[in-house]
């Protein structure tokens, strides 16, 4: 663990002018984009499990992205991806947990029955939030339409008393939610000047804790960046 709370120094996102890296010589690498909310949720479980040394990060330019990446790495032609023991494997919510069994470092999910049935359920829903904030961009009213959104958040940061986070302390379940928690909060911030944290004390106290993992500060996004992104995506016609 000591080793996520270093700065690391991050390699520049390649392009479809670059080469490709000497795939599968035994490198272990994780393909992101920095401002994808999905491969953000397998950069923080790395960083958090301090596997920097382990895991070779590998940004990839959306925009402008290498042909090589579809045809040599991953078919799918998206983030985030894993290239590990001589397979690639995909998915964010697949991946999170694999980083997790797969590699050194203290579990992300518990072992307590209990906990571990309700963190697969809460798994389980973040398709659900993060459809639901989406959506809600789009709507008349965006602060009506997402709020029973945030209030299942806080509803079930209700369900443990042993820590800040969902099952107590800091897990897999924290890592699904906040890439897309971040950016719901900024815009209705920033655009609809809506206090998210408003009369939920403990989704307060989970963002609060939340942004002192420098596992995940350090993933986080520009909020401008963030705002010009939504706008551009959702906000045309307000």
């Amino acid at each position: 663990m000591a080793a996520a709370g270093l700065q690391e120094v991050l390699p520049l996102p390649l392009t479809s002018t670059s080469p490709p890296p000497p795939l599968f010589d035994g490198t272990t690498r994780l393909y992101v984009s920095y401002t994808c909310p999905f491969a953000q949720r397998v950069w923080i479980t790395r960083n958090y499990k301090g596997l920097q040394d382990k895991i070779k990060l590998v940004a990839i330019n959306l925009q402008d992205r290498p042909a090589w990446y579809k045809d040599k790495v991953y078919p799918e032609n998206k983030v985030p991806s894993l290239e590990h023991n001589g397979k690639v494997l995909g998915e964010s919510l697949d991946l999170i947990k694999y980083v997790d069994s797969n590699f050194e470092g203290s579990s992300l999910f518990p072992s307590d029955p209990v906990k571990s049935e309700f963190g697969e359920q809460l798994i389980s829903h973040v398709d659900t939030f993060v459809k639901e904030g989406f959506t809600s961009m789009k709507a008349a009213d965006p602060v009506q339409q997402i709020s029973p959104a945030f209030d299942f958040l806080e509803n079930a940061l209700g369900k443990f008393d042993d820590g800040p986070f969902f099952l107590g302390q800091f897990s897999l379940v924290d890592i699904a939610y906040v890439p897309f928690v971040e950016r719901f909060q900024i815009v209705l911030s920033e655009v609809f000047k809506h206090d998210v944290t408003e009369g939920r004390p403990k989704f307060a106290a989970w963002m609060e804790e939340v942004n002192k993992i420098g596992a995940y500060t350090q993933t986080r996004n520009d909020p401008k960046e963030i705002v010009d992104v939504f706008k551009k995506r959702f906000l045309v016609q307000q």
